[in-house]
């Protein structure tokens, strides 16, 4: 064999086991990939693990309405598990659990649920702004039909900038001021006499003209 084609066979070689090594690292529930840790809380009691847990408020900071806990849901074990609750540490309300549009509330064995955002489960804790405080760790409780209770403290940020298709659903309207009305037209204070209620508002006069083709025949 030429030296060239030695030299040939050896790059052939080199990139292959580049390539099997890369996938080494992406197979199988101990892959190397796994083990990068989310920036948001994770937590995991037995074959349940939770990730990137969040409790999500308003994005005005001002504004009173629900916030909601997203988080994603993995089930190592062989048999299924449904979420039955969520509690949010400083509130005495459950949090409403809905699950997708045809789907359940389940963690599929092997599997995960993901809870949040566009066609997916939701959470929401409708006592939002009295429970959480933007920038708190707030403890979280995810309770599963056979693993139980596993809690984590989850961080609350506002639904702004990543976070906007994950918060609420709906945000309430800021309160109108008292002195005018939310479309800004004139309070009933502010308008004409005329305009009042109980005070008829005066019609034009109609011109002799008018009155006059308004009684002639038609046809004239």
């Amino acid at each position: 064999m030429s030296s060239s084609l030695r030299r040939g066979a050896l790059a052939a070689s080199a990139i292959a086991f580049s390539i099997a090594s890369l996938a080494a690292c992406g197979a199988g529930n101990n892959a190397q990939t796994l083990e990068i840790r989310p920036d948001n809380a994770e937590t995991s009691v037995g074959a349940i693990k939770v990730q990137n847990a969040l409790v999500i408020t308003q994005p005005d900071a001002k504004a009173n309405g629900p916030a909601a806990v997203a988080a994603t849901l993995f089930n190592d074990g062989a048999t299924d598990q449904t979420l039955q609750s969520i509690a949010v540490d400083g509130s005495n309300e459950k949090v409403e659990l809905k699950p997708a549009k045809g789907g359940k509330l389940v963690v599929p064995a092997h599997g995960r649920l993901v809870i949040g955002g566009k066609d997916n489960a939701s959470a929401v804790l409708a006592s939002g702004r009295e429970a959480v405080q933007n920038g708190n760790a707030q403890k979280v409780t995810f309770t599963f039909s056979k693993t139980g209770a596993v809690s984590l403290r989850a961080f609350v940020v506002p639904a702004t900038s990543y976070f906007s298709g994950w918060g609420p659903s709906e945000v309430p309207s800021a309160p109108a001021a008292a002195t005018s009305s939310p479309s800004g037209s004139p309070s009933a204070s502010d308008k004409p006499e005329g305009d009042k209620a109980g005070s008829p508002a005066s019609a034009p006069a109609s011109s002799p003209s008018d009155s006059a083709s308004q009684s002639a025949p038609a046809g004239n």
